[in-house]
């Protein structure tokens, strides 16, 4: 469950990277820059397991662990921009549509796969239940 939450983040940070793809001007002064995110494993071990398993807390996953923003370099353009420098330029957002793309087929894909793995684990857990019977 806890990779379904964090895959749905990443989907959602995809769709500001390409929502801003030509944002020239921030808040923060300069062009957009991508972000990504950093996801980090819940890591596991007897002691904390028993510890979780007794207060009944939530154990193992993922997690986001923070979101970065690129350090690539923003792209100059020549247009007729009113962002435009002393030379002309307008420096534009590090935003590549087609990366983004490939990044959001890889989070749908890893959102369906934890979907497959919750419903076969969900299957098991069913079929356990009528061992009994």
């Amino acid at each position: 469950g806890s990779a379904l939450t964090a895959e749905r983040f990443r989907t959602d940070i995809i769709m500001q990277n390409l929502a801003n793809q030509n944002t020239t001007r921030t808040a923060e002064g300069g062009p957009y820059k991508r972000k990504q995110v950093v996801f980090r494993e819940n890591t596991l071990n007897f002691k904390t397991e028993l510890g979780k398993a007794m207060t009944k807390a939530e154990n193992g996953g993922v997690f986001v662990e923070e979101v970065v923003e690129s350090q690539n370099p923003s792209v100059p353009v020549y247009p007729d921009h009113p962002d435009a420098d002393e030379d002309g330029y307008v420096m534009m957002p590090n935003v590549n549509s087609a990366e983004e793309m490939v990044d959001l087929m890889a989070a749908s894909r890893a959102y369906e796969a934890n979907v497959t793995a919750l419903n076969v684990a969900k299957s098991m857990a069913l079929k356990a239940l009528e061992i009994g019977k």
